[in-house]
């Protein structure tokens, strides 16, 4: 309980110094940024409600604004992406429309990335091509949203 409350004080006080409008900040003193909040998925899965659903929902809604053909870029300082943090941002979508708008892309880079090589998790979101990585067990966060819906049971 100590620490929980502990939690819930720093997540209002990082919405508070992160808003930025429509969304929040890559970093509080970074104006005109923003990031992927993909960890606030364990806000949901463990059902800590840390931050309100107008947080995620918020950035939800933003980031379907800065996606590229090829997926959501990581932030605002480049077009990279890591797909298995787009699943477990799509996750956090209020609906299974809205998780498919980002998964759509992740789908796509997956069918016509130019690299024949075991499943890169980071690429361009412009034009599908690898970065760097391949064949890493972190793509098992594709599967954020089955286990979001075993753990909702």
């Amino acid at each position: 309980d100590k620490y929980a409350a502990i939690a819930k004080k720093m997540a209002v006080k990082w919405e508070e110094m992160a808003n930025e409008g429509d969304h929040y900040r890559l970093a509080f003193d970074r104006e005109d940024t923003w990031s992927q909040k993909y960890n606030m998925i364990w806000d949901k899965m463990w059902n800590l409600n840390l931050f309100p659903n107008n947080v995620i929902g918020k950035e939800i809604n933003y980031y379907l604004t800065k996606q590229n053909p090829y997926g959501l870029p990581l932030d605002s300082r480049k077009d990279y992406t890591k797909s298995d943090w787009i699943m477990w941002t799509a996750t956090m979508a209020p609906d299974v429309v809205t998780m498919q708008k980002f998964i759509a892309p992740v789908y796509k880079y997956a069918n016509e990335t130019g690299s024949r090589v075991p499943i890169s998790d980071w690429h361009e979101t412009p034009d599908a091509k690898q970065v760097g990585f391949q064949a890493r067990s972190v793509v098992g966060g594709y599967f954020m949203p089955m286990l979001k819906k075993e753990l909702m049971k």
